[in-house]
């Protein structure tokens, strides 16, 4: 039924003023089924700016009808095909307020989750979008976890962690650097404490051993050396931490 009704959508757009700028382009009312359909056709056809924008032409000018609900989450995926995350996440949190128990729920979710987690940065950066990934892939895990929404975002949560470690690396080591052994151990215990199963944690437990040996915590240092043995024997940052422990021991000897 909708399939006929494309192209039906009436524009009215002014013609180019003296700057050569065309003005803003009015949607005019039609009704739900020409309406909806002219925006699937610019999703189709890869427009997915003016389909986000018709999608929510239709949610505004017929607010009740079945197809409101449906144009909601479309919106939101036009807007996130386009790369304009802020409003996809918008248009999938406003579907989520109005129909949280929605069959489609579980999607809206992910949507969300998706948006933040394509725009997470280098590890040098801010980590602020990482962090709302994890929270939001997080949350799919619990609300959804025999769901493949669920076991995506559990693969995706990988990645998170591992920025998120990175991330506590990249400032340990530069407080390591600056002699501020307090401060850079405590960003290493969070990665052992917290991201446990990252790439990063040989490193963190091998800057633990440095860490305590400097602060004058022989015990602990000896502890994190103990952890990463039993844990990454074969790992180049235990031996390192091998040869640290053996040569402190043979300092205090002489």
């Amino acid at each position: 039924m909708l399939a006929a009704a494309t192209g039906a959508l009436v524009l009215t757009a002014g013609c180019a003023g003296r700057g050569g700028k065309a003005k803003d382009t009015a949607y005019v009312a039609r009704d739900v089924d020409t309406l909806y359909a002219a925006a699937k056709q610019r999703l189709d056809q890869g427009r997915t700016k003016q389909a986000a924008a018709l999608f929510d032409e239709v949610e505004r000018q017929h607010p009740y009808s079945p197809w409101a609900r449906r144009a909601q989450l479309m919106s939101a995926f036009s807007y996130y095909a386009a790369r304009d995350y802020n409003k996809a996440v918008s248009s999938a949190q406003r579907f989520l307020s109005i129909h949280p128990g929605n069959k489609d729920a579980p999607y809206a979710y992910y949507l969300i989750a998706v948006c933040y987690y394509e725009q997470i940065s280098d590890v040098t950066r801010d980590q602020k979008t990482t962090e709302q990934a994890r929270t939001a892939l997080t949350e799919i895990t619990r609300r959804y976890p025999t769901t493949s929404y669920a076991s995506d975002a559990k693969l995706k949560l990988d990645l998170v962690n591992d920025h998120l470690a990175g991330k506590e690396m990249t400032i340990g080591r530069s407080y390591e650097r600056s002699g501020k052994w307090l401060a850079a151990t405590l960003r290493f215990r969070n990665v052992v404490d917290n991201f446990q199963t990252t790439s990063h944690t040989p490193e963190a437990l091998f800057r633990l051993v440095e860490g305590y040996l400097s602060l004058g915590i022989p015990a602990e240092a000896q502890k994190a050396a103990a952890v990463l043995e039993r844990n990454y024997p074969q790992s180049k940052w235990y031996e390192r931490a091998y040869d640290l422990m053996r040569k402190h021991a043979a300092e205090n000897l002489t």
